[in-house]
């Protein structure tokens, strides 16, 4: 799925980055860190899952704050912020099912209503949902509640397929990654560009947790014992890696027209 979401017009003032492979890879990889991430920093750390969700919460309120406070898209900050969101966003579904005993199907569909009601707003109020058009402080508002609540839908979700039904890491990693491949496949075919996209955006939380899960757990809970440390290394490195990449990019590509 490439930039066919929006028009060229608005590239310039675009909050958000383009939606191109280098998009998704960061995306999934961002998802898995949240998974393994806040798992290492609860659990590996012993920070605990209080301190954890406080820290996080403060480092992600900062991180939108400076988000929301550039003029234009900035690789490093957006990245940073998914990146924070994605720990959030799994610490509140653990809140939910560890800490106050809600069941999985109950959060899995309050977080769908609540991200339906999300999209629903928005677009009466905006008028569309396209990741290309976040111009206004008040769309991207809209963009990272929307952020939020696919993240905690998407950690909901993950675990309700893998855990509570039993389907297990590595045919979790299968299902989501399949339907991810149906979705873009839809979007091939002529599917509405805006729809497929969140689709895809849902899809890739539970994949990524998932994945997460199979890497980190040990190989008698059916996961290829990695460890979590070592998973949200490798998978935070390729981040910075790629984020780095774009950084420079945008730069040479805002710098350039000084040389002529």
């Amino acid at each position: 799925m490439n930039n066919r979401l929006g028009s060229r017009s608005t590239d310039a003032l675009n909050k958000v980055p383009p939606v191109a492979l280098s998009f998704w890879i960061i995306k999934i990889l961002s998802t898995t860190v949240g998974e393994t991430g806040a798992d290492f920093l609860a659990v590996n750390a012993g920070w605990g899952q209080a301190m954890t969700r406080t820290v996080m919460a403060a480092l992600l309120a900062a991180a939108l704050f400076a988000q929301l406070r550039t003029r234009r898209y900035t690789p490093w900050i957006y990245w940073l912020t998914v990146v924070l969101v994605s720990v959030v966003g799994t610490q509140i579904t653990d809140l939910l099912t560890d800490g106050l005993g809600v069941s999985l199907y109950i959060s899995t569909s309050a977080f769908a209503v609540a991200l339906a009601a999300i999209f629903r707003v928005w677009q009466r109020d905006q008028g569309t949902l396209s990741i290309h058009d976040i111009v206004t402080r008040r769309r991207e508002i809209y963009y990272w509640a929307t952020i939020l609540c696919t993240f905690a839908l998407g950690t909901a979700a993950g675990d309700l397929a893998t855990e509570a039904l039993g389907l297990g890491f590595a045919w979790g990693v299968a299902a989501f990654g399949t339907l991810i491949g149906m979705t873009c496949a839809a979007w091939r075919l002529g599917g509405p560009p805006v729809w497929t996209f969140w689709i895809a955006y849902v899809l890739t939380r539970p994949f990524g947790a998932a994945l997460g899960d199979l890497l980190t757990q040990a190989r008698t809970y059916g996961g290829w014992g990695m460890g979590a440390l070592w998973t949200s290394a490798l998978f935070l490195a390729v981040i910075v890696v790629l984020t780095a990449m774009a950084q420079i990019g945008m730069h040479r590509r805002r710098s350039a027209p000084l040389a002529h």
